[in-house]
């Protein structure tokens, strides 16, 4: 069973969220196996992500989804650092600025949207707008039913072109982000990471919780599908995300260019010694 069917969401589970727990670690034995797959995935998937930058044709939207201290950040520089930058585009999405906010809530996610060739990626996403307003409210259910529809338009839009859309769900525990936001009071060089506000919405656990379990259920289409990430342990979620954004990449297939050139031809020009003038 490849790890894309390992971690694939279940909608239809009474718990979406259940199916591995925050610490568990499927599809590999142990840190030190996963250890030694990661330098030959990072060489296999810097490859194809090469062949995918000279195609130029096809793009991957690697969408990273989870609550405060998740690992967003933390993926992104450990999966998406094996590749070249030149073929990435990466964007965090936070509060929306005040021009932002004046435009319809998918505007500012269309403006972020990888060109042919490239891997986009996004800590945080257009879901954002439907966890948080599910959290803090601001919107009606019949609103928030809207969003919903206009997510799954926008997505299939995407997929129905070019777009291959990778969702992975950063799952941890509560235990362990109380874990995370202590060492970042420990470590100064970290707490300007730390936010009091981030206290507050550690209380509302239950509500995020709740709100997830709802984009799995609602957003985990055929062709968009969500993978639940355990990610307590972050060298598993490293080699989990680059491990699935591998094997997607694997199923594109994608090849150089083969431009028609008289190889013969160029080499012979290029072979012509020119003749150089000494500069007065």
């Amino acid at each position: 069973m490849s790890l894309r069917e390992l971690l694939r969401a279940r909608p239809d589970a009474d718990d979406p969220l259940a199916r591995h727990k925050p610490d568990s670690h499927p599809g590999v034995r142990d840190r030190r196996k996963a250890a030694a797959s990661v330098a030959t995935d990072a060489e296999r998937l810097a490859d194809l992500q090469e062949r995918l930058w000279a195609e130029h044709a096809r793009t991957i939207l690697l969408v990273l989804q989870g609550i405060d201290t998740s690992g967003k950040d933390g993926t992104i520089e450990h999966v998406i650092g094996e590749v070249n930058p030149l073929g990435c585009r990466i964007t965090s999405f936070k509060k929306p600025t005040p021009e932002e906010a004046r435009h319809h809530f998918l505007w500012r996610i269309k403006r972020a949207l990888p060109e042919p060739g490239q891997i986009g990626v996004f800590g945080r996403s257009h879901y954002e707008d439907v966890i948080v307003p599910g959290v803090h409210g601001g919107l009606t259910e019949a609103e928030i039913d809207q969003r919903y529809a206009e997510i799954a338009r926008f997505e299939a839009g995407l997929v129905g072109g070019s777009t291959t859309v990778v969702k992975c769900f950063l799952h941890i525990s509560n235990e362990e982000q109380r874990q995370r936001l202590l060492a970042r009071l420990d470590d100064p060089d970290k707490q300007w990471k730390f936010e009091e506000g981030d206290i507050d919405e550690r209380a509302l656990w239950p509500q995020y919780q709740d709100a997830f379990r709802e984009v799995l259920r609602r957003s985990s289409a055929e062709a968009a599908p969500w993978y639940v990430v355990p990610a307590d342990r972050k060298w598993y979620r490293n080699w989990a995300v680059g491990r699935i954004l591998l094997e997607t990449l694997v199923e594109m297939a994608p090849e150089y260019p083969r431009p028609a050139l008289d190889i013969p031809a160029l080499k012979a020009r290029l072979m012509v010694r020119p003749r150089l003038r000494a500069v007065k």
